[in-house]
């Protein structure tokens, strides 16, 4: 079945595990994971293609992709619920002779060349569902279109002591790519890839499909499609990105994203400016209580909750409550927690569900100038008066 011809499709990777999210990840895939109260991880990516005008995603999957697939539905919350494109969910399919997990990223896109050739589109662009972050991809397309790229990457300036943990892209003054070396231990440049890449469709196809016939590849972008493309002479450019980026692969880039979110000046404003408002699938709930005796100090409380302790630079999500005498310090509380009285919570992360008895303490305060986070994972239960260690996952 042909569609209408588009401009761009996205392909969205939303397979990965996030083993480095460890218990937070245990039944959920990681773009599933809840951000910032009222969000998940996926809601970035999705929102910014919406606000792009980018009408036809594919999201692929593969571990634990349930929780995921609910979420994402229709696509109706993002208005990606078009009949000539919108979002599908994309995981590996059985063939005729075996079913086959999704090798690597190169890959995931190769067994679904089929989903991109209905539209015919002349770029297809290429995400993560693990970052955080507002971007118009539009300006990138243009720039894109504009250069006669056949591949554009995005990248953002990083410190040169940080630059060897990155994908670092060398440049010429025109900003075409000339080399791509993979976490170098002396970098040439602080041009980080964002792991976001919009190609030529008729470039990308082909490469895939070589890719694809050579068995020593691990099938990945940044390791086989990227360094292909370079040394068979295609024109790549790097596209400058200077705003709010995160990679929340871990438990501490995770914890720091959500506290980029408070204070008076946060480091990143998640509501303006206009035209780059997240959505996401929300069940309405009626606003939060804040009782008498609550205190609130440079938080986020989303709607849905019950608030009778008190809450100090902490991201507090839908539906949870907080008892009396409760202290809750410099930490993330996913829905639908109930935290009883007298419990003391500093430097954590509570997954869903969670109920945490009377009188019970996680985590502590930085000692030694090092912060250690705890976790406690998804519909766990902490007895009364119990202690858990500062870095503990449960």
């Amino acid at each position: 079945m042909q569609f209408q011809k588009k401009r761009c499709v996205a392909m969205l990777l939303a397979g990965g595990q996030g083993s480095r999210l460890m218990v937070l990840t245990e039944n959920t895939a990681k773009p599933a994971v809840p951000f910032g109260g009222k969000y998940r991880i996926i809601d970035f990516p999705l929102s910014n293609c919406v606000n792009s005008k980018i009408d036809t995603v594919g999201i692929l999957t593969q571990y634990q992709p349930l929780e995921l697939n609910e979420y994402i539905g229709n696509g109706q919350p993002w208005g990606l619920n078009s009949s000539h494109g919108g979002v599908q969910v994309l995981p590996p399919y059985a063939k005729s002779k075996n079913s086959e997990w999704y090798k690597g990223t190169a890959n995931a896109i190769y067994q679904n060349i089929g989903f991109i050739q209905r539209y015919n589109p002349d770029n297809v662009l290429i995400l993560s569902g693990d970052h955080i972050y507002k971007m118009d991809y539009a300006a990138m397309l243009r720039f894109h279109e504009s250069m006669d790229s056949d591949c554009t990457i995005a990248v953002r300036d990083v410190p040169l002591k940080e630059a060897s943990r990155f994908g670092i892209m060398n440049t010429r003054e025109d900003g075409s790519i000339y080399e791509f070396e993979e976490k170098p231990k002396v970098p040439k440049s602080t041009n980080a890839s964002m792991g976001i890449y919009i190609f030529k469709w008729s470039v990308l196809k082909e490469f895939l499909e070589a890719d694809e016939a050579d068995p020593t590849s691990e099938n990945d972008f940044g390791k086989n499609i990227i360094p292909a493309l370079l040394s068979s002479g295609h024109r790549l450019f790097a596209y400058q990105f200077d705003g709010y980026w995160k990679d929340v692969g871990t438990i501490s880039s995770l914890w720091e994203a959500n506290m980029d979110l408070l204070g008076k000046h946060p480091a990143f404003d998640i509501y303006g400016p206009e035209g780059h408002k997240i959505y996401a699938r929300n069940a309405t709930k009626p606003a939060s209580y804040i009782a008498k005796s609550a205190e609130l100090h440079e938080s986020f409380v989303a709607d849905g909750c019950e608030i009778y302790g008190m809450i100090e630079h902490s991201v507090v999500s839908t539906g949870c409550t907080v008892g009396k005498g409760a202290e809750v310090i410099d930490s993330v509380i996913m829905p639908d927690v109930v935290i009883e009285n007298g419990v003391s919570i500093r430097n954590a992360i509570i997954a869903e569900g969670c109920v945490i008895r009377a009188g019970a303490k996680i985590g502590g305060d930085v000692e030694n100038g090092e912060r250690r986070i705890s976790v406690i994972g998804k519909e766990k239960e902490i007895t009364e008066g119990a202690v858990i260690e500062p870095g503990a996952i449960i």
